[in-house]
Formats: structure tokens, C-alpha cells, sequence
């Protein structure tokens, strides 16, 4: 291996591991060839699959990453309505973090997203397809069971699980901004990667988390009760991300099934 490496910086003339004594890392140019080279394995795949899909009746597809953990029950009912409306074209789904769902777009890896942020920088378009109230998820015989819609001042008073800001970094800002609505420093208890995992430790009594109508039908927790948030508060948002140039016909019609799956 070691031989390999040398004949590949030899032929390419840069150093792309350095060495010392206390072991081996990648140089600056090592960390730049080891992205392209990844990016080029990944085109290869798409063309094998590209390949794949038109032998078997496709023609076309659409490449679609999904960051944030968006809601499966919508994500279901749009699918769906693709095949039933468009059985011609394939759906290519990759789960992805919000930083690689947006350097995918730039980089043409990915033909459109869904992701809970519209902060997308420039060159991608953030358009809002579907929204929902945020609930309450409580154990039960939880004190604020009390309330048909629970205010948020009551809710900050009790420890709180919340999804991870990296990992679910849409979801936490529009949580995160939500709270910050009220003079309160919540005592927040777990930073959970996953919506279920966040559910598990609200029906074990760790705390109380946010969830959606949309999230809340893809579970059964009989542990867990929700209660919408008191007046017109929280609101989860998702976007469909594309890259700001003119959509095919294939990506228009897919947003506006997307649209139409949210009205």
C-alpha cells in the first residue's frame, strides 16, 4: 500500500500524507485530492445507477437528500403520489447532514432536498412546502397534561430533550428560536439525534420534547402524550432546496407535488 501511495504523489507531484514520528496524516493536498477523489467515486455510482434505471424502463431521475429527519408520514404520501403520477422516473433518496445536503447541491450531487433550514446561502433556493405546529411531547400524568394547549412560559420550566444542533441542525434553530421567544433559561437534559430516540426518553421521564402532528404519525409511544403549544407558537417548517438555476420539467413537477402533498 505504502509503494502505491508513493507512485500516486510521485505522478501527481504534491505530498499528500506527511510524515513523523508520531504517525501519518494527510496534508492539505492529501485532504483535497481525498474529497475529489470521493466525489468522482460517487459520479461513477450515479452513472452505474443511471445506467441501471434506463435498462429497466426509467427515463429519468431525480437525485433527493433528505437532512434533519423531515416527516416520513409527508415524505410517504409524496413518494406515492410520484409513482402514481410520474412512474417513469425514479426517485433516488440519501440521507445526509444539512452541510453535505447543501455542498451536494453546489456540487451537483444532488438534484433538490429536504431540509427544516432556509438559512442555504447563495446559489440554492429555500422554498417553504410544508408546515406544521409544533406539540408538546409529554409522559403521561405529566403536569402540564393539565392544559388543552400548553404555554410555552409553563413548558421551559421543565427539563427539556432536544435534538442535536449539528446533526439536526434545521429542526434545533427553529426550536432554538422558539425559545428564545420567552425570558427563560431552560435545563435542557439530552441532545438526541433522532426523533424516535427523543421519544423513548420522554415516555422514560427525562424530560419533555417538541415534536409535529406529521412526526408524531410514524410512532406508536402509548407512553407519550402531545398538546398543541398555546396560541399561534411553533411552527416546523421544512423547505425543498434546489440549486438557483432554471428546474427541469422532471424537478418542477416534483415541487409542485411536494406543494400539493403540504396544501
Amino acid at each position: 500500500m505504502s509503494r502505491v501511495i508513493k507512485k500516486l504523489e510521485v505522478d501527481l507531484d504534491v505530498m499528500l500524507f506527511e510524515r513523523t514520528s508520531r504517525g501519518v496524516r494527510l496534508t492539505l493536498a492529501g485532504q483535497a485530492f481525498l474529497e475529489g477523489a470521493r466525489r468522482v467515486i460517487f459520479t461513477f455510482e450515479q452513472a452505474k445507477a443511471d445506467a441501471k434505471s434506463a435498462a429497466t424502463g426509467y427515463r429519468g431521475a431525480l437525485r433527493i437528500a433528505l437532512s434533519d429527519g423531515i416527516a416520513r408520514t409527508r415524505l410517504t404520501t409524496l413518494l406515492a403520489l410520484c409513482r402514481e403520477e410520474a412512474p417513469e422516473t425514479e426517485i433516488r433518496l440519501f440521507e445526509t447532514s444539512l452541510a453535505q445536503h447543501l455542498k451536494g447541491l453546489h456540487d451537483d450531487i444532488y438534484d433538490a432536498g429536504f431540509a427544516l433550514s432556509n438559512e442555504v446561502g447563495d446559489g440554492i433556493v429555500a422554498e417553504p412546502v410544508w408546515r406544521d405546529p409544533l406539540v408538546v411531547a409529554m409522559p403521561c400524568r405529566h403536569p402540564l397534561l393539565v392544559h388543552k394547549h400548553v404555554p410555552l412560559r409553563e413548558v421551559v420550566n421543565y427539563p427539556l430533550v432536544l435534538c442535536h444542533p449539528e446533526v439536526c441542525e434545521g429542526c434545533s434553530r427553529q426550536v432554538e428560536r422558539l425559545l428564545c421567544s420567552v425570558d427563560a433559561h431552560p435545563v435542557v437534559v439530552e441532545r438526541v439525534t433522532s426523533h424516535d430516540l427523543m421519544l423513548a426518553l420522554v415516555a422514560a421521564g427525562y424530560g419533555i420534547g417538541f415534536s409535529s402532528a406529521a412526526h408524531l404519525a410514524a410512532c406508536n409511544y402509548a407512553d407519550v402524550v402531545a398538546r398543541p403549544l398555546a396560541g399561534s407558537l411553533g411552527v416546523l417548517t421544512t423547505y425543498l432546496l434546489r440549486p438557483d438555476v432554471q428546474p427541469s420539467e422532471q424537478l418542477s413537477s416534483f415541487v409542485r407535488r411536494a406543494t400539493r402533498v403540504g396544501a
